[in-house]
């Protein structure tokens, strides 16, 4: 949480990472219940890998001068999948229009800078089945080059999930046949933000 106070306002900016809109709402109505008696929670948050999903809410600030501020402050930052709430306690001072966008879109930030941020990267998931005796070797393989080994299931026969970066797919497709004689069937997931 990163406080600011102008003209004996209080701008309180709560950020966290979120992967879907219902774990934006839900940061947002944690953080209004944290704050009952704040003037104002305006929120902004952006999520997925070309920041298909764009939300932004001034709370009875006046229309365009909170969330659209934020929100153009995570876009600006190459922001994606985090849900930011400027909570404002009001000091008696009213700042305007112009105050209140640099206030709002300034908080969000000035927390970004204090916290830092993480830089994910864009993935695919890619799931393989083999049998006993070359599932061992393989998984070695894969982690000792680097690979991001997401899950191994074992059963009648081994199923390993790796995370692949988009450009690798047909390289590992290849590697993949000729490390199972052409036994192994890849099946590529659903693409994920992370690390891969």
């Amino acid at each position: 949480m990163h406080e600011t106070e102008i003209n004996h306002s209080r701008f309180l900016c709560a950020l966290a990472p979120v992967t879907s809109e219902r774990e934006a709402r839900e940061f947002v109505d944690r953080v209004r219940a944290e704050h009952p008696a704040a003037s104002h929670n305006c929120f902004a948050y952006v999520i997925g890998a070309d920041a298909s999903v764009q939300k932004a809410s001034d709370d009875g600030e006046p229309g365009g001068t909170a969330g659209v501020p934020m929100l153009q402050m995570l876009l600006r930052r190459e922001m994606r999948y985090v849900a930011a709430v400027v909570t404002r306690y009001y000091g008696g001072v009213k700042l305007g229009a112009g105050g209140l966008i640099r206030a709002y879109g300034g908080a969000v930030g000035e927390a970004l800078d204090t916290v830092g941020t993480l830089t994910r990267q864009r993935f695919r998931l890619a799931t393989f089945t083999v049998d006993h005796q070359r599932a061992g070797r393989l998984e070695n393989e894969l982690r000792a080059t680097g690979h991001a080994v997401r899950e191994v299931r074992y059963a009648e026969a081994v199923t390993i999930t790796v995370g692949l970066p988009e450009a690798d797919v047909e390289t590992f497709r290849s590697w993949l046949a000729d490390a199972t004689a052409g036994t192994a069937v890849l099946e590529l997931g659903d693409e994920a933000y992370g690390d891969a």
